[in-house]
């Protein structure tokens, strides 16, 4: 009798770097991949898993093989067709190592479409392992079951960033007692900024700026982490509430 998939099988993210996927095909694992199932989940050729690469929706798949170093799998069924998380682009500074690493699977989880980490005046670290930090965020993308992966770009400085950011488009800024009332819910990006806040001159730059749309995150004073954490919920919440 054939196996019917479920909630409970595997879910990974497999680069798209081929043809469109299409019900027959095999699609390669990596090392990783392939421990994950052989190893760790006891699985063996046959059990169906789910996958996903952020182009072709989710399939339905049959383990091939599983080797040590890698693994194959024959696509069955889409389950789900492609569509982008409806989310918002985060600006934040970089944090401590599980700081920052919680932010990215937090953000994942919350619909983030891409992560731009910015270099502030009180940034405390200008070092980013963008290889771990990418996987991070796939596993967040695996377990919380979105259909994409979202970017993390390169870190750059706030004021260029601000210099080039297009007046059009709205831009909600966490500020602990310059904003005001609730996020704008036109806004398609989030800035956090980190802990310590923004400098003078920095506020200065942001509430000037045309495109920002500064807001409050509550009369208490939030650790940078959680304070992504509510600022894409408040956000979240006023996007849908405009939507209906």
């Amino acid at each position: 009798m054939p196996q019917r998939m479920t909630r409970m099988d595997p879910r990974l993210y497999c680069v798209a770097d081929g043809p469109a996927w299409q019900e027959g095909h095999d699609v390669s694992l990596t090392g990783g991949q392939a421990h994950y199932l052989g190893k760790v989940m006891r699985l063996q050729p046959d059990h169906l898993v789910r996958l996903f690469n952020g182009r072709d929706g989710e399939w339905s798949a049959q383990i091939k093989e599983l080797k040590r170093h890698s693994g194959v799998v024959r696509l069955l069924t889409q389950e789900r067709l492609q569509q982008e998380t409806d989310g918002v682009e985060l600006l934040f500074s970089p944090l401590k190592r599980d700081a920052t690493e919680l932010v990215i699977r937090m953000g994942t989880e919350l619909g983030v479409t891409r992560f731009r980490p910015i270099v502030t005046a009180r940034t405390n670290t200008h070092r980013l392992n963008y290889e771990r930090l990418s996987l991070i965020a796939q596993e967040a993308a695996e377990q919380c079951e979105r259909l994409d992966v979202p970017d993390i770009v390169p870190m750059e400085p706030l004021a260029a960033l601000l210099a080039r950011w297009p007046a059009r488009r709205p831009l909600s800024v966490a500020l602990e007692r310059e904003g005001e009332g609730l996020a704008s819910s036109d806004s398609e990006a989030l800035l956090i900024g980190p802990e310590g806040g923004f400098s003078e001159e920095e506020i200065r730059r942001l509430t000037t700026h045309e495109a920002v749309r500064c807001f409050s995150l509550g009369a208490l004073v939030l650790r940078a982490e959680t304070a992504v954490c509510a600022g894409l919920s408040q956000l979240d919440v006023r996007r849908r509430g405009a939507a209906h």
